[in-house]
């Protein structure tokens, strides 16, 4: 019986384990992909508080190897049903049973991809899905932003600050957005709006270079190049498994303040719950708040 379960190793879950193992509580982490989730695909991290540069690797690295001192129990595998047997009792089932008076979902997100080919190739070599991450690598250059929903235009507004030429290029003939930030990206000089193109190639060798479209409207293809190209087509939560223990708002995890589920003794952080920022920063909170909460929960339980 160990005293948390954390299913997820990306920021979320492992700064929650980190304050969870300082307390001297016995922590499981189960990761199903890899240490650090998202960020780790990130070649540069340069908004993270008091680290000027360092890859998202490397920071993920360095906060695994603090908890593994601290004597973690770490495994791989993807958790497909969690069980409440009793007031502080879950089951947890990823090939391996394993048992817990607590449990903190941490399980991302994954960005919704073009699937295109040679679309991993290019993450992080002129293809980006977080313009408030990477939009300052890309100062005085000309970007392409492909997405219609909220998300996009802000992405849009947010890039034509920093880049000389922000061109977005929606699927269809309009934008799925609110209409009063559509307006005020509608007035900046440095943006181009592109209705009715469908993403059909991603080109270069090493970077990327520019997208082959199909032109909805001519039937014709039609190449725009650019020196980065940020795609927000939407994010996809992982949390069916949880559904039967949780509310689910659109597919994310919703938690009050101290990220309690509605169940007891089950929490969630990071970017699989209900919220409206998702960065590494807010992640990290998000773990020790969890982590603290949980705390107070098994000290109220044992």
């Amino acid at each position: 019986m160990h005293d948390v379960i954390i299913i997820g190793a990306g920021p979320a879950g492992l700064s929650a384990a980190l304050y969870l193992l300082r307390s001297n509580l016995d922590v499981l982490l189960i990761e199903k992909e890899g240490i650090g989730g998202q960020i780790a695909k990130s070649p540069r991290l340069e908004n993270y508080p008091a680290i000027e540069s360092i890859s998202g690797m490397e920071w993920a690295d360095k906060l695994f190897n603090q908890i593994d001192n601290l004597g973690v129990h770490f495994d791989f595998g993807e958790v497909t049903t969690i069980k409440k047997l009793g007031e502080a009792h879950f089951q947890v089932d990823y090939g391996t049973i394993e048992e817990s008076k607590a449990v903190i979902i941490a399980s991302g997100v994954s960005h919704r991809s073009l699937g295109l080919p040679k679309e991993e190739q290019f993450v992080g070599h002129g293809l980006s899905y977080c313009a408030t991450c990477d939009g300052a690598f890309y100062k005085d250059q000309d970007v392409l932003v492909v997405g219609d929903g909220n998300t996009a235009v802000q992405y849009a507004i947010s890039l034509a600050n920093l880049c000389k030429k922000v061109t977005i290029c929606t699927l269809f003939g309009k934008f799925f957005a609110d209409e009063i930030i559509v307006k005020r990206m509608e007035s900046l000089p440095n943006v181009v709006i592109r209705h009715n193109l469908e993403s059909k190639e991603l080109l270069g060798d090493k970077e990327l270079t520019g997208v082959r479209f199909l032109n909805k409207e001519s039937g014709e293809m039609e190449t725009l190049n650019a020196d980065g190209v940020f795609v927000a087509i939407g994010q996809v939560p992982h949390n069916e498994a949880f559904a039967p223990l949780v509310d689910l708002e659109k597919g994310f995890i919703t938690v009050d303040e101290d990220m309690q589920t509605k169940t007891p003794g089950l929490f969630a952080a990071g970017d699989c719950r209900v919220k409206k920022t998702r960065q590494v920063v807010t992640a990290v909170s998000d773990g020790a708040i969890a982590a603290v909460s949980v705390e107070k929960y098994l000290s109220r339980n044992s």
